[in-house]
């Protein structure tokens, strides 16, 4: 895995220089979708842009791009392109909560084959590349062997972006699990759920930067994915994707069947 191991040194390295200097340090403006962003978001994509393609020649499309550059790139390198989220989390690095990351993917068809998400404040490395599995620094992916019932199942929920006022409002009345988080990074939900402290996840629509990294780490750890869509995951809506996760494939079945049945 030599090309993983280079992508995680430039990441942890990106962080430290271009991240962990701005924390609580930076004020914060609104992107067009009303999204903040910070000279943070910033430097550490242009730091990435340049670094990435040194170890393979792919271009790299980033979250702070406009959406025209986005969909040129990604319609121009279906054969290899780098995905980049340089802070997700942004209003929690903004606020100082401790819960964002840096998140890259090599993505080629459509599909990642590499996923690396970083948490600079807890220094958690989350990483996957296809076919050889899912690990946190070093250590395999679930971190949790053991199965909680659907009752007793905590599941990361994001209702915002939900299609269906219905589908949200079972979940706070209906909802089969034991309990529901939303904690503000998407990348670092898909770890949570990859490393077993989530059992079940559930987001109405994610960009391909909130997504392209986390769902193949999840894959890697063993766990079961869908959309409110289709049960292919990665042949859904590239721009806005929702999902359907668990990471143990028995609350998959239930999860999954809860869901479709309240959509």
């Amino acid at each position: 895995m030599p090309v993983l191991d280079e992508v995680i040194r430039v990441v942890r390295d990106v962080a430290h220089s271009e991240v962990m200097p701005r924390f609580l340090r930076v004020g914060s403006s609104r992107k067009d979708d009303g999204s903040l962003f910070t000279e943070a978001d910033l430097a550490c994509q242009q730091a990435l842009a340049e670094q990435l393609p040194k170890l393979l020649a792919h271009p790299v499309l980033g979250e702070e791009m406009t959406e025209a550059e986005q969909t040129a790139l990604w319609q121009a390198h279906r054969d290899g392109l780098w995905v980049v989220d340089p802070i997700d989390g942004t209003t929690n690095f903004v606020n100082g909560l401790p819960y964002f990351a840096i998140s890259v993917a090599l993505m080629v068809d459509g599909v990642s084959q590499i996923g690396v998400i970083y948490n600079p404040v807890s220094k958690e490395m989350f990483y996957a590349e296809r076919g050889c599995g899912a690990y946190l620094n070093g250590t395999p992916l679930p971190l949790k062997k053991t199965v909680n019932p659907i009752g007793d199942a905590i599941a990361g929920v994001e209702v915002k972006y939900l299609r269906s006022g219905k589908l949200a409002s079972r979940l706070a009345s209906l909802a089969p699990c034991g309990s529901q988080r939303n904690m503000g990074s998407s990348t670092l939900d898909w770890c949570y759920l990859a490393a077993g402290r989530y059992d079940l996840y559930l987001h109405g629509g994610q960009r391909l930067w909130d997504y392209a990294a986390g769902a193949l780490i999840l894959e890697e750890a063993g766990g079961r994915l869908a959309t409110l869509n289709t049960d292919y995951y990665w042949s859904d809506t590239v721009w806005k994707r929702s999902v359907i996760a668990a990471l143990h494939p028995e609350l998959f079945a239930q999860w999954h069947r809860w869901v479709r049945m309240n959509q």
